[in-house]
């Protein structure tokens, strides 16, 4: 039993090592919109999100062009992993607040 624990244990390290190395970047959701609405990212590098929804209210984080869709709950935080991305500009928006909650990231 010990023993497959080590094995686990060693097999995991490297991949918990990337996930603490990597590039992080905030949202905040404040009265259904994004803040910043533009987030400059490195192309070609798998970066981190953290949004943090301070509305009472839940919102999506959600992108076509990143295939990615989560709820955030209200007055609580999400981590979204994307990436590597080519140079470009890539939109996302609150799918419950699609008038006022929409963002880009911008890779370079």
């Amino acid at each position: 039993m010990m023993r497959i624990f080590a094995t686990a244990l060693f097999t995991l390290m490297p991949v918990l090592a990337i996930a603490a190395d990597l590039p992080q970047f905030t949202l905040t959701i404040q009265n259904h919109r994004f803040s910043p609405t533009e987030v400059t990212i490195p192309a070609n590098t798998k970066v981190k999100l953290i949004v943090i929804n301070k509305d009472a209210t839940p919102e999506e984080f959600e992108s076509h062009e990143l295939n990615r869709e989560k709820v955030v709950a209200g007055g609580a935080s999400i981590e979204v992993y994307v990436g590597p991305l080519k140079a470009g500009r890539y939109p996302f928006f609150g799918d419950f607040n699609q008038a006022t909650a929409q963002g880009v990231l911008i890779a370079r």
